[in-house]
């Protein structure tokens, strides 16, 4: 939407040259005057433009947009709604069917969305987000996860002559960097923490039996052979309900709004039309709304 703010109108252009004489004239004798929704920024024609109207363009926007500055933000959506009713003034004719159609739907699905979401916000408790939060997450065992160092080489006679470098008080993240191919090698071959999963099973096997501190025998992969050093275990810590809060709201909401849909649905009285067996290719006549 920000794209083309320099392709304003004329009668937009002359507006925003000309807003907010009304504003301008409030502040001038009541400087300390507080804006609300009724505030005019600006008018095109004899029509006002308020605050009201751009806070609740403001609030459709998509996320990325909310993020913008406030004065940036602020002229765009002014500039938008400017050269919105600017078009709009020039329309003389009346109001083409498929718009009007378009309108009562647009409108029909704003109201909808307001119902269902007063519905969640009533309905919507801490009880329920402790409760779910208890479901998903209160029977659970601390998974381990593990922190290891890996020396890879080619062949297991390799493996065997750093084990026993090693063995004879070498270095393990020296020896890591002078003779491991791995990636992790410069860096002493420290792999950090992985639960398990994570690594190739007889790595993984392998790692997981060794004691803090232990080196392990040559382990093959189909990356090579691995010189393993387990260098500290800890339990994997379970989110807590404040981390995992927005995704418990999230499925909430959901079910909530899906529950109270259908309860509304079912009590509605519903009537069926006499064009309900038509052939639902009729869809597609967009022809049908010229008539």
């Amino acid at each position: 939407m920000f794209k083309h703010r320099r392709t304003l109108t004329s009668a937009a252009l002359v507006a925003l040259l000309t807003l907010p004489v009304s504003a301008q004239d409030n502040a001038a004798t009541d400087p300390a005057a507080e804006p609300d929704a009724s505030t005019v920024v600006a008018t095109v024609g004899d029509t006002d433009i308020t605050l009201g109207h751009m806070i609740a363009a403001t609030s459709l926007l998509p996320p990325e947009y909310q993020q913008l500055e406030d004065d940036v933000l602020f002229e765009g959506i002014l500039q938008q709604l400017v050269q919105q009713e600017a078009l709009a003034q020039t329309f003389r004719e009346q109001l083409p069917a498929k718009l009007a159609l378009q309108l009562e739907n647009e409108k029909r699905a704003l109201v909808a969305r307001k119902v269902v979401e007063d519905a969640v916000e009533a309905r919507l408790t801490e009880e329920d987000i402790a409760a779910l939060y208890d479901e998903q997450y209160g029977d659970i065992e601390p998974e381990e996860e593990y922190n290891a160092s890996h020396i890879l080489v080619a062949t297991e006679e390799e493996a065997l002559a750093v084990i026993e470098e090693i063995n004879n008080g070498g270095d393990f993240a020296e020896t890591a960097r002078e003779f491991s191919t791995g990636p992790s090698g410069p860096g002493g071959g420290s792999l950090g923490w992985f639960g398990t999963g994570m690594m190739v099973p007889s790595f993984e096997a392998a790692a997981i039996a060794l004691d803090v501190g232990e080196v392990s025998g040559p382990v093959e992969t189909q990356f090579g052979w691995h010189v393993i050093r387990l260098n500290e275990v800890r339990a994997k810590n379970i989110p807590t309900l404040e981390d995992v809060r927005a995704d418990l709201e999230q499925n909430l909401t959901q079910k909530i709004a899906s529950e109270f849909l259908e309860e509304i649905t079912n009590e509605a009285e519903v009537v069926s039309g006499e064009g309900s067996d038509m052939d639902r290719a009729f869809l597609r006549r967009t022809d049908l709304l010229s008539e």
